[in-house]
This record gives C-alpha cells, sequence and structure tokens, in this order.
C-alpha cells in the first residue's frame, strides 16, 4: 500500500456519519476552556481595573513593591505616594495592589 492509497483512504467520507457528531467534543472543550479559564480573568481583570479607578487622593494603599504610602495627587496612569514626611514618590497606577491592611485586590475571590 502507497502513501497516496493510504491517504485516500482516510479521507474518504465515511458512509452515515454526521458530521456536526465529530464537532460537539472540540465545542465542548472550547466551551470548558472558557468557563475555567476565560471567564475567572475577565472577572478579576474588571475587579482590579474598578478598584484603580476607584482610587482618591488621601487613600492610603500598598504598591506591588511594596511601598506604603498616602496618594496624594492622581494622574492618568500615574499617582504620586508620600511614603514619609516631606518625601513623595511617584508611580504608575498599576503598581497599587490594593488598600493598606487589607489583602491585595487580586488575591480576592
Amino acid at each position: 500500500m502507497s502513501l497516496d492509497t493510504f491517504l485516500l483512504a482516510m479521507a474518504a467520507p465515511q458512509s452515515g456519519a454526521n458530521p456536526l457528531v465529530s464537532l460537539i467534543p472540540v465545542v465542548a472543550m472550547l466551551a470548558i476552556f472558557y468557563f475555567v479559564l476565560v471567564l475567572p480573568m475577565k472577572r478579576k481583570q474588571q475587579k482590579v481595573q474598578s478598584f484603580l479607578e476607584a482610587l482618591k487622593e488621601g487613600d492610603r494603599v500598598v504598591t506591588s513593591g511594596g511601598l506604603y504610602g498616602t496618594i496624594t495627587k492622581l494622574k492618568d496612569d500615574a499617582v504620586q505616594l508620600q511614603i514619609a514626611q516631606n518625601v513623595r514618590v511617584d508611580c504608575s497606577r498599576n503598581a497599587v495592589v490594593g488598600y493598606q491592611g487589607q489583602p491585595p485586590v487580586e488575591s480576592n475571590s
């Protein structure tokens, strides 16, 4: 049996089998993938985004680098933190992970 004959035999349509039945496992795997991985990740991302949008001056926050400070100024993509008396630093808004004394926003379920 040559390779060409083998490939033709594999490509031959099966009699009586509905082609939609072969798509059921693929659709089921995609649905499981969506509900197990994509949907929780979207919810987490929306929760973090709403937290970052709700930041205001005077909030006591923690950054991903471990800096504790009070927000003194808000910009579009950055915040200014007062980390000690007369010491202010600018950091990315995305670096703020939570409020002081509370668990980070990402780890909340």
